[in-house]
């Protein structure tokens, strides 16, 4: 079947969040946490390489838009469930709809770390991936110098399945990086 035609929620709950598919007019708030953020995630983020004008976060989020709707990439926002209030970015990436398997990204509006807000959004996004998509296969990659990353997929049971060594350029295209592949199996 072609993913396109495929039917699933684009917003879904968990104790503290809504985490929801992008929209029109998110470039706002998103481009207020990068701001806030760009010290924390400019090692990390080759998109907080530079402080983004809100135009060019509001056209980052509409092309997020179309890649939802065409099953490309599945961005979700993530939001205090209570409040409305903007917490950060995650998503299932790099899609492998044939043999189910994709990758989770995520990141933080630093003002919100350290509250277990992205372990609980990731979770979160474990469950809907294996029962709204059926996926087999998750993976998450991080930088092996990104300590806060790498401690995510250890608390929710993902295993290290091996490092690529100098793999891949670092967010500011400056070196040579090390990236770790971590990755949890359902069947």
């Amino acid at each position: 079947m072609n993913p396109i035609l495929l039917d699933f929620p684009s917003e879904f709950t968990t104790k503290r969040l809504l985490l929801r598919a992008p929209q029109s007019g998110d470039g706002k708030a998103v481009n207020a946490a990068i701001c806030a953020s760009i010290k924390e995630l400019k090692p990390w983020m080759p998109f907080a390489q530079h402080l983004p004008k809100v135009e060019e976060t509001e056209i980052n989020i509409r092309e997020a838009i179309a890649k939802f709707i065409l099953r490309e990439d599945l961005r979700f926002l993530i939001f205090d469930r209570f409040t409305g209030g903007f917490i950060g970015s995650t998503g299932l990436h790099r899609m492998k709809w044939k043999v189910h398997s994709c990758e989770i990204g995520y990141w933080i509006d630093s003002r919100y770390s350290g509250k277990g807000y992205i372990t609980e959004a990731v979770e979160g996004l474990i469950h809907f991936a294996v029962t709204e998509l059926h996926a087999k296969r998750i993976e998450i990659k991080c930088d092996t110098k990104n300590e806060k990353s790498k401690k995510i997929p250890e608390k929710l049971g993902f295993t290290l399945e091996g490092t690529f060594r100098q793999d891949d350029l670092s967010a500011d295209g400056k070196y040579l990086r090390n990236t770790h592949v971590f990755s949890r199996l359902f069947t």
